[in-house]
């Protein structure tokens, strides 16, 4: 099933190339959307793509690359939006 995902992912997370790790992962498991730092430190993450793709990429987020420290990732899922591929914003 297609669907979208939008997750704010809090901790140690800008600043230690997360967002580009996270468009890697994102990339590898076919997933469109977007990954942008927030004013108060943390990344909201938009996935768009099949549910079982989605739910690798939250498990992903629990941990993030090595060099953050992720303390918690609040998602909901949200109407769906077309995008060409997953950019860093």
């Amino acid at each position: 099933m297609m669907m979208c995902c939008l997750a704010n992912v809090s901790g140690k997370v800008q600043g230690v190339f997360f967002r580009a790790s996270c468009q890697q992962v994102a990339i590898d498991f076919q997933l469109s959307g977007y990954a942008k730092n927030l004013s108060d430190g943390d990344v909201q993450v938009l996935m768009c793509g099949e549910e079982e793709n989605i739910n690798k990429m939250l498990a992903w987020l629990e941990e993030g690359p090595e060099q953050a420290a992720v303390s918690s990732v609040q998602h909901k899922n949200v109407p769906w939006q077309d995008h060409n591929h997953f950019s860093i914003g």
